[in-house]
């Protein structure tokens, strides 16, 4: 099983986001499991190869990074990974052609998921460019995946449903139960400083962090889904 968090803290704070929180949980409990913290990576922004004036050029063979270390499986084909040498998408699509599983985890921000989840998604347009605009094969198929989302008070719900789309259009092979929105609260207009005070401490208790794991219902959640 592969984790990709993807929320973000300032090194000073001293905190970590709660979307990783639980991707950290899910780490501790499943053997095997690899968790990639996507917000300490260098990953340049998608160059946008699928729309240039040439035509679809996303995902050409020529486009394969040439590196036995960095590329193993001879599959990895981003242009920005050969323009800029110290790219590190390389190490995400290293560890997700090699699993079983793959669980996205997110924060939402300003009603949609954050930009470091949504350049990560880009740079791995490639692997639905494969198959569905070049004709070759899925590499994604049978990988299940699941997207776990963490939100204050927007938007949610509908994001997440339109990132499972998403990634079934990627060709994966989505879990509705293993995917899932945590939000504070359904009143988009509670910017409240202490409701954000009380959002973190809700999302503590919510699923018992600290001592204990889950709140009965998660933790159900959790053991029905084999985790």
């Amino acid at each position: 099983m592969l984790l990709l968090t993807t929320s973000n803290r300032w090194e000073g704070q001293n905190e970590i986001p709660k979307s990783t929180e639980l991707a950290r949980m899910i780490e501790e409990k499943v053997p095997n499991a690899k968790l990639i913290d996507v917000s300490k990576l260098t990953i340049y922004p998608c160059e946008g190869n699928v729309s240039t004036r040439k035509g679809n050029q996303c995902g050409l063979s020529e486009a394969a990074l040439q590196d036995s270390v960095k590329n193993p499986s001879g599959h990895h084909r981003c242009w920005a990974s050969l323009n800029h040498e110290d790219d590190e998408l390389w190490k995400v699509s290293k560890e997700l052609l090699e699993a079983d599983v793959v669980l996205f985890f997110a924060s939402i921000r300003w009603g949609q998921t954050n930009s470091i989840y949504q350049k990560l998604i880009e740079r791995l347009d490639w692997l639905e460019n494969r198959w569905t605009t070049l004709g070759e094969s899925n590499l994604l198929q049978n990988k299940e995946a699941g997207i776990i989302i963490v939100g204050h008070n927007w938007n949610g719900l509908n994001t997440l449903n339109i990132q499972k789309e998403v990634l079934k259009f990627y060709g994966f092979e989505v879990s509705e139960s293993l995917s899932f929105n945590w939000q504070w609260t359904t009143d988009l207009f509670d910017e409240s400083e202490e409701g954000y005070y009380k959002d973190s401490r809700d999302f503590d208790r919510a699923f018992e962090l600290g001592p204990k794991w889950l709140s009965e219902s998660y933790k159900n959640w959790f053991e029905q889904n084999g985790l």
